[in-house]
């Protein structure tokens, strides 16, 4: 099992209790609060010109043991328990959809089969048989790309999601507010409407209101694959509700030993285990994601749209399981009590418990909380 917390300069979010969200980072194994008026906020800080140098160079007090914070991280912490929380504050959560081809396909099945799971298993033999690998090594937007769109809808097979899977332009879309994302221990929700859904191992680009990567975090992007199946206009439904986003367990930042070029490698492990012993594998890796995380970035922030505060961008898994739980040919479905793990050499371990989110605990400190609680400290 891989250290649950990644090597190199790293930046997290704790609570404190009694005191409220702190900015942490890990030196030597111990949990370092760096705090302070000016740098009060992740999104603060990764501001700054340098914010590695910034995070290894802070001084801060100590909060005791990376150990001791990872094992009292868990749903029993309760709302007042020293804890981590997700790593972001006041960045936007942002999510990058249909990157991979054999996810893509996935989102075809959904379309066709209405959200019904029963149908999957038949519609995915019958695309495979039409498409193959056709799909693989396309560059979007490219003129290759274009004539595969001109076959795909030549035999009745064009779809939206393969638009923004073979097209120009990139699904980006709102995956949670601000300070509404929860972190490494916490309860991931489900809508309890849903009866088809699946984890989404992903990697999450942490950027700043420019636009630069300054690093990388672990994500699930709690996917409900029949609300979006029923259809595209129900995406904001099937991605954006309680506890539905979970990232950390802290943000590994760049500098000369973790770049760009580093993430762009990254290899991503997954398994799910539930209370009835069922036991679930997946991966994703970065090497085979169609679009390069630099333009995925630039389709996000640019001249057309800006974010003063930073944001966090999922961007996006190849994992979409096929694997029958309940019945034959019914796939994959989440139960409440799953335990979801993700990790990946370098970014560290990320796991949460599977809920409804009408189960997982509300969210009530919000950015508006967040001000009253930094004022109040003497932080702002």
């Amino acid at each position: 099992m891989p250290s649950p917390f990644p090597s190199g300069t790293v930046l997290g979010r704790v609570w404190r209790p009694g005191i409220g969200p702190a900015v942490v980072t890990l030196r030597g194994g111990r949990v370092v609060d760096i705090t302070a008026r000016g740098a009060a906020t992740v999104s603060a800080i990764l501001a700054l010109s340098d914010p590695a140098a910034h995070v290894a160079a802070a001084p801060g007090s100590d909060l005791g043991t990376a150990e001791g914070l990872l094992a009292a991280s868990t749903e029993a912490a309760g709302a007042d328990g020293f804890r981590l929380l997700a790593p972001c504050d006041l960045q936007a959560v942002k999510a990058c959809g249909v990157t991979f081809a054999r996810s893509m396909i996935e989102r075809v099945i959904e379309e066709r089969a209405g959200g019904d799971p029963s149908r999957a298993a038949a519609i995915r033999a019958h695309i495979a048989a039409i498409i193959g690998d056709s799909l693989r090594d396309l560059v979007p937007g490219s003129p290759k790309a274009a004539e595969v769109r001109g076959f795909l809808q030549g035999e009745g097979l064009w779809s939206q999601y393969l638009e923004v899977g073979i097209g120009a332009d990139a699904e980006v879309f709102t995956k949670a507010q601000p300070m509404a994302a929860v972190g490494h221990g916490a309860a991931v929700g489900l809508h309890p409407v849903s009866r088809w859904n699946n984890p989404e191992p992903e990697v999450v680009l942490s950027c700043d209101g420019r636009g630069r990567i300054l690093g990388a975090a672990l994500g699930n992007d709690v996917n409900l694959r029949d609300v979006e199946g029923r259809s595209a206009l129900l995406l904001g439904k099937a991605k954006d509700n309680n506890a539905s986003a979970s990232i950390g367990p802290v943000i590994r930042l760049v500098d000369a030993d973790f770049t760009l070029d580093h993430i762009r490698r990254l290899e991503l492990a997954m398994t799910v285990t539930g209370d009835d012993g069922f036991r679930l594998e997946g991966r994703s890796s970065l090497t085979e994601i169609s679009r390069d995380p630099a333009d995925l970035v630039a389709q996000t922030c640019g001249r057309h749209h800006q974010y003063p505060d930073g944001f966090m961008l999922f961007l996006g898994t190849m994992f979409a399981p096929v694997q029958d739980r309940d019945a034959p040919g019914q796939g994959f479905t989440h139960h409440a009590g799953d335990v979801v793990e993700i990790t990946a050499p370098g970014l560290g371990r990320l796991a949460n418990t599977v809920r409804l989110s009408t189960e997982a605990p509300e969210w009530t400190f919000g950015t508006g909380a967040l001000m009253t609680n930094l004022a109040g400290r003497g932080l702002l």
